[in-house]
């Protein structure tokens, strides 16, 4: 049985290879966009080198009790650790804890496995934390940190492990592996994979979860009817989107940053198209309405709005009041 990985061979073979021939290394880094297959690259890796009874060296069973419990993250000797929430803070008191757990010997695995979701949010202090544990890792420990980028870590961080880059796919590729591995219908599959940038991890993500893709498509229409409203209605908009309810666990800065995360893709086909760019869309089910805003707006216009879609999510993660930030977008959003 393989890792049952859609792309990054290479990263698979190198990984089984490490686990086949006893040649750890303590630290390994897996950096690309998220939604790229970071963390599930990691998983199999927590399973292939703790699986009781693997068909082969470095190639997991994945249906043990051991193999189950690492996938749903629920292992006792899997420690996992992030921030809260998405563009949140991983704290240095995370680490510390995490470093004392590590300090114990295994309850029943071969290796104790820390794995360190999204370390590019890390506190400056937590990842100074944790370079002692980089640089003296304890007997039977493998850490292994995800980030979107090496240049987004402290470049002793980076020194201290394994970097392995994972790219997004080829379009093609994303789009048949989820016809063929997961049953897809055809045209679906080739919007998700255009959705995803070629990240299988986040198409598949969308294609087991419809009701994301759903989300997405109303976050998009909003915008539309954004567009053609006054001053009034975008700021009602952005009233109720950051409105703090008990009922609801997502909290107003993660609302309006998923939205921003949502409009981006569409204003940055804007601009391809007002560029004159024949390159692929990555909402090819609003094409028209891109050549339309592209005809209307020009790429100078279609680049400003990207400029400050990006500075609004800058401003979200330095914790700015969502608020403000969501009724400053709107002023500078186009009246089309």
């Amino acid at each position: 049985m393989t890792w049952d990985i859609l792309g990054h061979e290479w990263a698979v073979n190198l990984l089984q290879e490490h686990v086949a021939r006893d040649r750890l290394r303590h630290a390994y880094l897996l950096i690309g966009p998220r939604g790229v297959g970071r963390r599930t690259l990691a998983l199999r890796l927590a399973q292939a080198v703790n699986c009781p009874q693997p068909a082969a060296a470095g190639d997991p069973c994945r249906v043990c009790r051991a193999c189950l419990q690492i996938e749903r993250m629920q292992y006792p000797d899997l420690t996992v650790v992030q921030a809260e929430t998405e563009g949140g803070v991983l704290k240095v008191d995370q680490v510390r804890e995490l470093q004392h757990s590590l300090a114990l010997a295994p309850y029943e695995a071969r290796y104790r496995v820390a794995l360190l979701l999204r370390f590019e949010e890390a506190h400056a202090s937590a990842a100074n934390a944790l370079l002692k544990t980089l640089e003296e890792p304890p007997a039977q420990v493998i850490m292994l940190l995800t980030a979107s980028s090496q240049e987004s870590l402290l470049p002793t961080i980076v020194s201290r492990c394994e970097p392995l880059r994972l790219r997004p796919l080829a379009l093609e590729d994303v789009a048949q592996g989820l016809q063929t591995r997961w049953q897809a219908p055809e045209a679906q599959a080739t919007l998700l994979a255009h959705l995803s940038g070629g990240r299988p991890g986040y198409a598949l993500a969308l294609y087991r979860e419809p009701e994301r893709l759903q989300q997405r498509q109303e976050w998009v229409q909003a915008l539309f009817h954004l567009l053609k409203d006054g001053r009034v209605q975008r700021f009602n908009y952005i009233k109720e989107l950051t409105k703090d309810s008990n009922k609801e666990k997502e909290k107003p800065r993660d609302r309006l940053r998923q939205v921003v995360l949502a409009w981006l893709p569409v204003w940055r086909d804007v601009l391809l198209r007002a560029a004159g760019s024949a390159a692929p869309l990555i909402n090819p089910d609003l094409e028209a309405d891109v050549a339309r805003l592209a005809s209307a707006l020009g790429p100078q216009t279609a680049r400003q709005i990207v400029a400050n879609l990006d500075r609004s999510l800058e401003l979200l993660d330095k914790n700015a009041n969502p608020q403000l930030v969501g009724e400053v977008l709107m002023l500078d959003l186009p009246r089309f």
